[in-house]
């Protein structure tokens, strides 16, 4: 008995999909290795530092701290008095070669690059509730993805460096990530929402670094929206979840980071605890109009 068309037809299109879809996974894989190899060149003796001054100014000017000690951005403010000068600042960032500097240097321009432009597609699209809203050539997955609110901008190609077409998960998840090797990427990172850690009132510089880190660490850990402990239970950020091969490798790996950045009363509630009840995540825009 013969095998009918239809069938044929359908399991040939299943067959082409499967193999479209490994290839594309190959050539994905393929070009954040190149990436990451291109960008891993640093010159340790360098002395150059990169001028944030511009960047430095804009963070000043429309991030407040509130009472909460959660930094919120006045995206309305900056839309319409400094959008021209962080797009100003984003050029001068992107015609520079970070291969040129030395590795302190360099985490501060990445970090500063993908807050900055963070808020730049914010500020393109504002107003909005949540990133998630935001979409950039996607198409029709876009908009499904965006509609079931799992949207973002986050693959599109809108950064070049070195003559590389970076998107901003390739600053972060190629770039910074394997090539820094430290869990204090996530706490320079901020993704203009109420769940991240901090977005500075200040530019990263390399002389400043480890202890702007630090403090941003401990900032994050010592607020319920990085780690809540009521009797028992522990619920902790989704960043721990997400990314936690970067913070041990399991959920003690976890809590022993935390410890690190932990105040005297938070190390007293983790006492003999290794695990996390729950996690959690706030997309809400991280904006002035949220409130306190």
């Amino acid at each position: 008995m013969g095998v009918p068309n239809a069938f044929l037809n359908r399991t040939a299109g299943w067959v082409m999909a499967s193999f479209l879809a490994v290839s594309l996974t190959t050539a994905t894989s393929a070009l954040a290795e190149d990436i990451t190899k291109t960008f891993k060149a640093h010159a340790a003796t360098s002395g150059d530092a990169v001028d944030h001054g511009g960047w430095n100014g804009l963070l000043t000017k429309y991030v407040t701290t509130g009472e909460d000690g959660i930094n919120r951005v006045d995206y309305a403010a900056w839309k319409a008095t400094g959008h021209a000068a962080l797009k100003t600042y984003l050029t001068k960032l992107q015609s520079l070669d970070p291969r040129k500097l030395n590795r302190d240097e360099q985490f501060a321009y990445w970090a500063n690059l993908y807050n900055a432009k963070t808020i730049d597609v914010v500020l393109d699209q504002y107003p909005v509730d949540s990133i998630r809203e935001i979409t950039i050539n996607e198409g029709l997955l876009g908009f499904l993805k965006k509609s079931v609110g799992a949207g973002g901008p986050w693959k599109a190609k809108m950064i070049r460096v070195a003559s590389h077409d970076l998107s901003l998960d390739d600053v972060e998840h190629t770039i910074m990530r394997p090539i820094f090797k430290d869990p204090r990427v996530h706490y320079a990172l901020n993704c203009a929402s109420y769940g991240c850690p901090n977005l500075l009132r200040e530019a990263f510089t390399g002389v400043k670094l480890n202890e702007q880190l630090d403090n941003n660490a401990k900032a994050y850990i010592n607020h319920p929206r990085g780690i809540d402990v009521q009797g028992s239970s522990v619920k902790a950020s989704s960043i721990y979840q997400w990314f936690q091969a970067d913070f041990g490798g399991t959920e003690a790996g976890v809590l022993d980071h935390v410890r690190k950045y932990a105040s005297k009363d938070l190390k007293a509630k983790l006492k003999g605890k290794d695990s996390i009840a729950s996690y959690d995540y706030d997309w809400s825009l991280n904006s002035t109009q949220r409130g306190s």
